[in-house]
């Protein structure tokens, strides 16, 4: 896989909400459709970047609190971030756009040559939903850290099955593309909520973690702590 493009400094646009025009719609612009802390469009918004699609895929920032009529009516039915607006249809789904975007764009591959690895990335990307179902249920169980625990015992295995890391097949991949939003929040949540570092004795974990936010794709799409921890205190630990 080819290295990464250079750092590109990006004034996001402002999000639109209930007050705000419609950008004009299917005129041939390539619009991704995303809000700036959510996770799962994260993981689509980290792809762009990485591959250098700056100009190409222009974002649309969706205030997901105070969403645009026009945004379920004329764009998305689902009402749902992420979504891609390109070669005249919407399509949706983080994890399908993870692979849309890498497929059908030019830039860096992120999936390597390997089939054992290309196998391995699926089986993670497969597994990332019950990954993320074990770990947000957590926050209710009676042991949250033993069931979180064995997710993130998880991951940390699966980083040391291949030898040339420090990401999930060696080079930045897919599969860290997945899991990087979410292992970014669990880190800041864990810490604030249960007073536990989830990359404490998961030295695989911890070097990903210190690796990844040396991405210049990953680190202007990072969350904002504080916006983080409050929603979470009132989403999940009311």
């Amino acid at each position: 896989m080819a290295s990464s493009p250079a750092a590109v400094q990006e004034v996001l646009p402002p999000s639109l909400d209930s007050t705000s025009e419609p950008p004009p719609l299917f005129d041939g612009t390539i619009r991704l459709y995303t809000n700036y802390q959510c996770p799962y469009a994260q993981r689509v918004w980290i792809v762009r970047n990485y591959k250098g699609l700056h100009d190409e895929i222009k974002l649309v920032g969706i205030d997901l609190q105070n969403r645009p009529a026009w945004y379920k009516e004329k764009v998305y039915p689902e009402n749902k971030v992420p979504a891609l607006e390109h070669n005249g249809k919407i399509i949706g789904e983080s994890l399908d756009l993870v692979k849309y975007i890498d497929a059908n764009f030019k830039g860096p591959a992120l999936l390597p040559d390997d089939p054992a690895k290309k196998k391995f990335i699926e089986e993670l990307v497969t597994y990332s939903d019950t990954f993320l179902k074990n770990v947000f249920t957590s926050f209710k169980a009676e042991d949250p850290l033993k069931q979180a625990g064995s997710e993130f015992d998880y991951v940390e295995t699966a980083l040391q099955k291949f030898e040339d890391g420090p990401f999930f097949t060696g080079q930045f991949s897919q599969g860290d593309v997945v899991y990087a939003p979410f292992i970014e929040r669990f880190h800041i949540l864990f810490q604030e909520f249960f007073k536990y570092d989830i990359t404490s004795g998961r030295p695989a974990l911890a070097k990903w973690t210190e690796e990844i936010n040396k991405i210049d794709a990953y680190k202007p799409t990072k969350c904002v702590p504080e916006v983080l921890v409050q929603f979470y205190k009132t989403r999940y630990m009311a």
